[in-house]
Formats: structure tokens, C-alpha cells, sequence
């Protein structure tokens, strides 16, 4: 599977990543709570670390072993909440 465009595949070709940078530590949190909501609803949750102004993302989907369509979408997703 192709990564969503400002998404990589991890080295070991297992989830999608991508890093974010915000303002200051409020912004950053405040896009992590978007996504937290949407993940819910969604039921797909991300793997994720924050540092200050940035969020690192990891998508995978543990149960298949790798990437599939609804790390894509949830991709997708987080692209469309960070702006």
C-alpha cells in the first residue's frame, strides 16, 4: 500500500508516519484532542508521542499485522484535523 501524501512507511514497512509541528504546546494538544475524538468514533486508535509543539505519529493495524486501508484513512483523517 502506497502512504497517504506527507505520510512515510516505517522502515520495517509496518505502519505510516508522520510528525507534526505546532505553535506551542496548547496547539499541539489541542489537535491531539481532535484526533482522540475522531479515533474513537472511528474505533482505530494511533500510536502517538508528544514533545512540546510536536506529535509523532505511528499507524499500523495490530490484528493484520501491518497497514492497511483504515490506517490510510485515519491518515487521511489526521491530515484533515491538523489544519
Amino acid at each position: 500500500m502506497d502512504a497517504p501524501i506527507g505520510w512515510k512507511l516505517s522502515v520495517d514497512g509496518n505502519a505510516l508516519e508522520r510528525s507534526y509541528r505546532f505553535k506551542d504546546f496548547a496547539e499541539a494538544f489541542a489537535f491531539l484532542t481532535r484526533v482522540a475524538k475522531h479515533a474513537e468514533a472511528v474505533d482505530h486508535h494511533p500510536e502517538f508521542r508528544s514533545v512540546w509543539n510536536r506529535v509523532d505519529f505511528r499507524l499500523t493495524s495490530h490484528d493484520k499485522g501491518g497497514v492497511t486501508e483504515r490506517d490510510a484513512k485515519l491518515a487521511e483523517a489526521i491530515d484533515r484535523l491538523a489544519r
